[in-house]
């Protein structure tokens, strides 16, 4: 869907910080965006853990993080405050930034067909262009990856 040095597609969300968060106004600052699932999931909260545990390394790169899935605002809220996170996380309860960035998808599990976030990062640098996209991610290693990347821009 996206090649290296497409532009992001822009957006503003409503962040569990109280803020909205629009992309084109990050600017001059490499961005972050981590799709994920849901919150309070395995998988998600590793992956969430991860990225607040190196968040110091990602600022030092003049990069900002933000993850993204389609729950509410309270239920971001509950899962920043349950597991400490570090970031800000974004509201998508529309589903739109979701399909601009290609990460609402069909997924199969245990049989059932159904829609869902497939578990994606893109790495935005100062000037709003794709720098890096992980699709399909595996958590295991993955935030170690997206950091070198960002710490290369």
């Amino acid at each position: 869907m996206f090649d290296l040095s497409d532009p992001a597609p822009d957006f503003t969300l409503p962040a569990s910080d109280s803020t909205e968060v629009t992309l084109s106004s990050l600017k001059g600052q490499n961005v972050v965006l981590f799709f994920y699932p849901r919150d309070n999931t395995a998988g998600c909260t590793k992956e969430a853990i991860g990225f607040t545990e190196a968040l110091d390394q990602f600022a030092a790169s003049g990069t900002k993080v933000f993850g993204i899935s389609k729950d509410s605002l309270a239920s971001h809220e509950r899962f920043v405050a349950k597991k400490e996170l570090g970031m800000p996380l974004l509201s998508d309860e529309h589903g739109t930034t979701c399909e601009d960035f290609g990460v609402w998808k069909e997924k199969k599990m245990y049989g059932k067909v159904f829609m869902g976030i497939e578990r994606s990062t893109f790495l935005i640098d100062g000037d709003g262009k794709m720098a890096g996209i992980w699709r399909k991610v595996k958590v295991d290693g993955h935030v170690a990856e997206v950091l070198e990347a960002a710490q290369a821009l």
